[in-house]
């Protein structure tokens, strides 16, 4: 994950890559969280040509936003280089966080 800060206005240029070892080959990698209502349709990941899925959003400054990935459709996978983890209110799972 890498955050760039933009000076023009408030928000957090966020790349979210989620490295080959993780998706094992998949067809689908979906980012899901806070900044898109938790729809597992809403935000799509481009598949890179060395087998990683990445995205870049730009997020409000001054926030953190909750996120899991979710690979095929049934697979939920956190992000390796998340600033932090928290619970998650379904239980026995936790949510990675971006700090913005």
């Amino acid at each position: 994950m890498r955050k760039k800060y933009l000076k023009s206005k408030n928000v957090c240029k966020v790349t979210f890559v989620l490295p080959k070892e993780a998706v094992k080959g998949a067809q689908t990698v979906h980012l899901v969280g806070d900044f898109n209502n938790w729809d597992m349709q809403a935000t799509p990941m481009k598949k890179m040509k060395d087998g990683s899925f990445q995205i870049a959003l730009e997020l409000e400054s001054g926030k953190s936003y909750q996120f899991r990935y979710l690979i095929d459709g049934k697979i939920w996978e956190n992000d390796w280089e998340a600033d932090q983890y928290v619970s998650s209110p379904y239980g026995g799972v936790e949510n990675s966080v971006v700090q913005c």
